[in-house]
């Protein structure tokens, strides 16, 4: 099973404030943890994401995937609306591991989403090989869908299926008509089931009938060919007890499907969609 979304960090109460002191995330979430929380899960491979907008991030990581058969690549920031952001691309792509670019859009007004700047930057990406990891919130939708078509070669992954603003129960109609129109568009590659135990409100208990009614909402509009899992770890563990948990969740949803629709979106859509080089 390769595991498409994670994060590593050493914890920094001033670099990491948007995670909570008293939480299970605020302590070393470094190689030895991974390695702990993957530890008879089924899960032989992942991709780490940037948690940090900055540079040297994307450096450390490439260095602790170097250290590790475990971690196939990293998903990075590099300064996108910076005019040197060639430089950077050069040097991060040479390194077999750095399979894409993500920059925090959910954090972003919509005007961001169409800056010269930002596209100029996102339009270097194909000629490295490198894919973009769109990170957003459901509210976002309808101004993605224009930054998605102002880059037609460039391919997208989505990431969180896009954090649909969940409610037990029942799926949110805005985010099924606005996930339709971008599945209409070749160049969104891929999307991730991740990050969905997060979306719930913290007053609500996880509704597993919800989590897969997403689930299946999603593989009807993207297909299995799109498809991939991600853990989220460990950010999950704001709502999760342990990685474990998550896992046994995705392979529970994925288990009535054929042996070829779950080989698909269990390892080889992300080792496709990602470019994987080993």
């Amino acid at each position: 099973m390769l595991d498409t979304h994670h994060h590593l960090w050493s914890y920094n109460a001033s670099e990491y404030d948007w995670i909570p002191e008293e939480s299970p995330l605020a302590q070393d979430q470094l190689l030895p943890e991974l390695e702990a929380a993957t530890a008879q899960t089924g899960v032989t491979g992942t991709i780490v994401v940037q948690a940090r907008q900055i540079i040297e991030e994307s450096y450390a990581l490439l260095n602790i995937a170097d250290q590790s058969s475990l971690i196939r690549g990293v998903v990075g920031w590099v300064p996108l609306i910076e005019k040197d952001v060639e430089t950077q691309l050069e040097q991060l792509s040479s390194k077999d591991k750095f399979l894409g670019v993500r920059h925090v859009l959910q954090e972003e007004d919509d005007d961001f989403f169409l800056r010269d700047d930002f596209h100029r930057g996102l339009s270097k990406l194909p000629s490295f090989n490198l894919v973009y990891d769109l990170l957003i919130y459901q509210r976002q939708l309808p101004v993605s869908l224009e930054l998605v078509d102002k880059q037609q070669n460039l391919e997208f992954i989505i990431d969180h299926i896009a954090k649909p603003e969940i409610t037990s129960g029942r799926i949110e109609p805005e985010w099924r008509k606005a996930m339709k129109e971008l599945a209409q568009r070749d160049h969104v590659r891929g999307i991730k089931f991740s990050g969905i135990a997060t979306e719930f409100p913290n007053h609500e208990p996880i509704d597993h009938d919800t989590i897969k009614a997403y689930f299946e909402e999603t593989l009807e509009i993207f297909g299995a060919k799109r498809l991939m899992l991600g853990t989220d770890w460990p950010v999950c563990l704001l709502r999760l007890p342990s990685y474990h948990q998550w896992i046994e969740t995705l392979q529970s949803l994925v288990g009535t499907l054929s042996s070829d629709e779950q080989s698909q979106i269990t390892k080889s859509n992300g080792e496709i969609i990602y470019h994987l080089k080993s």
